[in-house]
Parts: structure tokens; C-alpha cells; sequence
């Protein structure tokens, strides 16, 4: 039973801290957060395939530079895990402003009314919550969402502004 409750304590106090990080993301950048919402009304399946080639891409970049640098000594180490880390740093920004974008928009479908701010805490809770149920939340849900965010960054570059 206490398992039971030290894993809700955490569920909660994650989805507190990923509220208010998407609120500050949303606050600090948000023409690019508003793009990236744009790029997911109009483009979802479109942002999905790209978020999925990138995402496999970096990732395989990534993952083969850190093991060829944890087999590495000395200079050779440092040299390849700074690329590894700066392309799982980009991989992470990409995640970030994804989903961001993602919450934002499913609040903004569930709650039109409320202000911003408020879809945007609506829109993590709901998300957070989703994405903890087991199995279904853990490996459908939260990666499919993750590659829209990231495709849907991605396509947000280079979509003209209007």
C-alpha cells in the first residue's frame, strides 16, 4: 500500500514541476511554442514522420558516440562525448518545445474558454496523468506525442510566417 502512495506522491509532484516548466517555456518563447502549435493543427501526420526520422537519426548518432567514447581513453573520450551530449542536449530542446506545444494545444481543445495559462496547466495534467497509465500511456501515448512535438518543431522552422 505504501508503494501505492509514494508512487501517486511522485506522479503528482512530477506533473507539478512539468506545470510549471511549461509555463515558463510557454512565457519565454512564445512565437516559437505558438508555431509549433500551429505546425501541430495543420501538420500532425506530417510531424509525426519527421519527428520519427529525426528522432531515430539523432538518437543513433548519440547512442554511437557515447559507446565508442566509454570504449575510448583519455582525449579521444572528451572529444566524442561532447557531440554526443550536445546532440542529446539539441534532441532534449526539440522534446521540450514539442511538448510544450503539444499542452498547449490540448488545453486549448479542452478548455477554450479558460485563460492560457490555465490550458496550459489543464493541458500538462491531463497529459501527465495519460501518460502514467501503464503500458498504453507509457509506450503509445507518450512517444507519439514526443514525435509530433519534435516533427512539429522541426516543421515549424521552415513554415513561413503568415
Amino acid at each position: 500500500m505504501t508503494d501505492i502512495l509514494r508512487l501517486l506522491l511522485i506522479i503528482l509532484l512530477l506533473t507539478t514541476s512539468l506545470c510549471a516548466y511549461f509555463l515558463v517555456v510557454s512565457a519565454l518563447f512564445p512565437k516559437r511554442v505558438e508555431k509549433t502549435q500551429r505546425a501541430i493543427n495543420q501538420f500532425a501526420a506530417r510531424s509525426f514522420g519527421v519527428g520519427f526520422v529525426n528522432f531515430l537519426f539523432f538518437g543513433v548518432i548519440a547512442i554511437v558516440l557515447f559507446s565508442i567514447a566509454e570504449n575510448a581513453s583519455g582525449f579521444l573520450k572528451g572529444v566524442l562525448t561532447i557531440p554526443a551530449l550536445v546532440t542529446t542536449g539539441l534532441l532534449a530542446l526539440l522534446i521540450t518545445f514539442g511538448l510544450s506545444s503539444v499542452v498547449n494545444e490540448l488545453g486549448a481543445r479542452l478548455f477554450p474558454e479558460q485563460s492560457t495559462w490555465k490550458r496550459t496547466l489543464w493541458g500538462t495534467v491531463i497529459l501527465s496523468f495519460a501518460c502514467a497509465l501503464p503500458f498504453v500511456g507509457w509506450f503509445l501515448l507518450l512517444p507519439y506525442v514526443s514525435l509530433v512535438g519534435i516533427g512539429a518543431v522541426i516543421v515549424g522552422f521552415f513554415q513561413r510566417n503568415e
